[in-house]
């Protein structure tokens, strides 16, 4: 029992399975492809709104080295990512990568993980969306429906059609190819990149140093107790909460890391990429390079513009032109946020529909979700049986309070991810490896620990809700994906042999 549940799957079979004509996908992605999937899912909700809420609330001015701290945690991350995507290029991420060093029990761990984790981000996003899009109609003097935006307060129900309909749009964009998608994403990412920059170049005329003093605002205790809301990490050590202050910045870290989500999607994308030794590790590195420069520069200009204290929740930058008395730049801006989230949404859904393919293609999942369409070569069952999931999720349910099993989920794959980089180092040292993580085994496990610090500071209530969705896994896994693993059916070797 053990031994199977620890079993490894040989990476040169991973790579062969690639090859076969009924599962395989077509490689069409470029560097350049995957920097801009990269730079498309992550600005996003995070640049446009968390901004305004980290400042408000917990590091004021300071929240621009919360940035740094979430793109130092994740370019840890992404250091172990370039590693093992350039490695074994095939569709899955983090669940391939720990099939073939932590064993089979932990791949659909972090597998069930990632499906939680891209299947709630992709409804989010699009919920989000759905809110930019239905306030620039009212501004145009066209209102939809309560009862079709999500927000019939009388009845208490409400279907949010926008955000349904762009699920189940960019559903059928992803159906039809890789580079279609690649295609689209580059126009939208070239739009809403370029409405940053605005708000860079034209805010910093706008800029007041008196906003920036405190910098860091005094920290000021609040009651403690056994509230769900707080951080774990404060739970566990019966440390008083605390807004602002140096404790400020990282629990700042903790919320805006959310609006780094998603670059880890580009290493889904590797089977799909025609240089994935090359261009992999070049796309997701390049990627959080801009977006964290993009991030601090942000934040700063914000922070400068309004006192932090004064800062809007929903809309910090638009409302940041308004209070200044420019309130062209604030219409930009919505307009901006609806198209970069677009993108968003749809390589979330990218990401997940191609985790979702490798469990089946290894059998953990049915196997009718593993074969590719004869003509585009994507996988297109998962691609709908998601997309229409999600679609209904988000038109039905408004998701904002999940938000954070989000930021947990992927969290939780940085760890195993980086730990997996250490065993494979030890236990196949003579694999090829185009892209190397520099200082193994101490950066992986710096990246682990800043992994675990950010998780510690989520609240106590988003653990008990990843614990629940873990644990349903594990009833999925031992009735199902055991006795149905290509591993099992093929009589795969115990964990000491596997590979050699």
């Amino acid at each position: 029992m053990s031994n199977a549940l620890f079993r490894t799957k040989n990476i040169e079979q991973s790579i062969k399975d690639t090859e076969d004509p009924e599962h395989s996908l077509r490689k069409s992605l470029s560097a350049l492809d995957l920097t801009v999937f990269g730079v498309g899912v992550i600005i996003g909700t995070g640049i446009f709104v968390l901004t305004g809420t980290a400042a408000k609330n917990t590091a004021g001015p300071a929240v621009s080295l919360s940035f740094v701290v979430a793109g130092v945690v994740c370019g840890l991350a992404a250091l172990c990512y370039a590693e093992f995507a350039s490695t074994v290029p095939v569709a899955g991420s983090a669940y391939t990568f720990s099939y073939a060093s932590l064993g089979e029990f932990p791949a659909w761990i972090i597998g069930w993980d990632l499906v939680l984790e891209l299947a709630l981000g992709t409804a989010v996003v699009a919920v989000g969306w759905s809110g930019y899009i239905a306030s620039l109609l009212d501004n145009a003097g066209w209102h939809l429906p309560e009862a079709l935006s999500g927000r019939d307060g009388a009845s208490g129900f409400g279907f949010d059609i926008l955000a349904a309909a762009l699920v189940l749009l960019l559903t059928a964009i992803l159906v039809v190819g890789m580079k279609l998608s690649a295609r689209v994403t580059t126009v939208v990412v070239a739009i809403k990149v370029a409405v940053v920059l605005v708000v860079i170049i034209a805010g910093a005329f706008f800029v007041k140093s008196g906003n920036y003093d405190p910098f860091i605002p005094k920290a000021q205790a609040v009651e403690a107790g056994g509230n769900l809301q707080a951080p774990l990490i404060q739970l566990m050590f019966g440390w008083a909460p605390s807004d602002f202050g140096v404790m400020g910045i990282f629990t700042a870290a903790s919320v805006v890391f959310f609006a780094f989500i998603g670059f880890d999607v580009v290493a889904t994308a590797a089977e799909e990429t025609r240089n994935p030794q090359r261009d992999v590790p070049r796309g997701i590195i390049g990627s959080l390079i801009i977006c964290t420069t993009l991030y601090v520069a942000v934040s700063i200009v914000v922070t400068g513009m309004q006192k932090y204290s004064s800062l809007s929740i929903d809309a910090p930058l638009a409302d940041a032109f308004k209070a200044t008395g420019h309130p062209w730049f604030a219409g930009l801006i919505s307009f901006g946020a609806a198209v970069g989230l677009t993108t968003v949404c749809m390589i979330l859904l990218l990401g997940q529909s191609r985790v979702f393919f490798a469990m089946s293609r290894d059998g953990l999942l049915p196997r009718f979700f593993s074969h590719t369409h004869p003509r585009f070569r994507t996988p297109y069952r998962p691609t709908i049986l998601l997309g229409v999931v999600i679609a209904i999720v988000a038109g039905f349910t408004s998701l904002s309070e999940l938000a954070e099993l989000v930021n947990i989920g992927t969290l939780f794959a940085f760890i195993i991810v980086a730990v997996s980089v250490i065993i494979l180092r030890r236990t196949r040292p003579d694999l090829e490896r185009s892209f190397r993580t520099p200082l193994v085994p101490a950066l992986p496990i710096v990246s682990v620990l800043a992994s675990l610090w950010l998780m510690l500071n989520l609240p106590a209530e988003t653990w008990l809700r990843f614990a629940i969705w873990m644990a349903i896994g594990f009833v999925v896994y031992f009735f199902y994906g055991r006795t149905h693993s290509g591993l099992a059916k093929a009589g795969a070797p115990a964990p000491e042999s596997a590979g050699k």
